[in-house]
This record gives C-alpha cells, structure tokens and sequence, in this order.
C-alpha cells in the first residue's frame, strides 16, 4: 500500500511508526452529542489518554459541503470542526484536567452521564508526508475492530491523510492541488478507493446491522 512507498514527485513519506489504540466513543443515555451532530472520543495510546469532540461537518460560505471547494478531491475529504484535551479512563469528565475539549463536553452533555456507546481497538501505522522538505500532513494506516459491549462486531481497514495545521490554513487553490496530488497517489495503489463515510460512520453500521 501507499505506506511502502518512499517518494513520488515532491512528496516524500517518512518512517513508519505504529501504535496500539482503544478509541472509546461517549454519548449520553439519550444521545445529546448525537443529535447535536458532535462526536467524543477517548483515546487510550500506551498510558495516555486523550479526548477528541468532533463537530458538524464544515460547510461553506454558500452553505454547500466544503469538499465541493476542492475540485477532484470530493467526496475523499472529510472536514469537522475538532476540539482536544487530556483526559483520564474515567467516564467523568469532571475528573479530567481543564481543557476547552472538557467545557465543550460538559456543555453538551447537559450534566447527564457518559456512557460508552461502541470501541475501536486499532493498530495504526503513521507516515509523515513531507512537501519540499517540510511536513504538510500525517499518513495513517489503521487495521481496526468495531467493540461493542465486549463483542468483535466487525473489522475495518483505513488509510487516511491528515493535513497538519500549516497546509490546512493554506489558500484553497494550493490546498487542492495539496490534496489533489496526495489523493492521485493513493489511488494509484491498487486495491484503494475513495469511502465517503468517516471511519465512525463505517463504524455504525456495523452497531445498525447488530441492532437487526
């Protein structure tokens, strides 16, 4: 896959390194964040733990999907608004050190308790990618099962690519062809397509399916 590959034009990939991660997703008992369209996850890597918030798909100034802005890349592009912090593995946000990610969370859930509502257990390998010698985004590939109550419902295989801050606040004509040329390589590698749905929302159907 395209993690093998060490150059193409001026992009470069960098070495590899793996991680284990237990990403937990949180909603309340009755679904605050999910009807909000906010998502929380509690990422366990080695002994440290993070949460992610997730917002409602980013859209543009005329309303339409942002992904549209950038020509070829389509539906490959997935943009959220995104919030971090440290946290701990209780459920209690409370007892996590202050964050903006904390506040957000404790906002939305409306003093209701958090429950876990499905786990990923994955291996991800990462890649810099790297533009004129400077690192415009991460690679990642992620070999994953979808948890639910202590039950494999399914696996999932994920590359993905993730701008760093720089690239993302480029100008969106050099952001696209960013994009553009990233995209091209990865589906150069046979056996990879475009998925026009988030790893959490590949993740849900398999809670969907079980549910029936």
């Amino acid at each position: 896959m395209m993690a093998s590959r060490r150059r193409s034009a001026s992009i470069r990939l960098g070495e590899a390194r793996t991680f284990l991660e237990l990403d937990r997703y949180l909603d309340t008992d009755d679904g605050r964040l999910s009807s909000s369209q906010w998502a929380c996850r509690l990422r366990r890597r080695s002994r440290r733990y993070l949460v992610s918030l997730k917002g409602p798909p980013a859209k543009s100034r005329a309303g339409a999907p942002c992904s549209r802005e950038l020509g070829g890349v389509g539906a490959a592009l997935h943009r959220r608004p995104e919030i971090e912090g440290p946290a701990t593995a209780r459920l209690d946000p409370d007892s996590w050190p202050p964050s903006a990610a904390r506040s957000r969370l404790l906002s939305l859930a409306g003093g209701r308790d958090l429950h876990e509502v499905f786990a990923l257990r994955q291996r991800r390998t990462q890649r810099p990618v790297t533009e004129r010698r400077a690192q415009v985004a991460t690679l990642s590939l992620d070999r994953v099962l979808v948890l639910h109550r202590g039950t494999t419902l399914g696996g999932l295989w994920c590359v993905e690519v993730e701008l760093d801050a720089a690239a993302a606040r480029r100008e969106a004509r050099a952001q696209a062809a960013l994009l553009d040329g990233l995209l091209t390589e990865l589906l150069a590698v046979e056996g990879l397509s475009v998925e026009p749905l988030t790893k959490l929302e590949r993740a849900m159907t398999f809670l969907d399916h079980a549910a029936h």
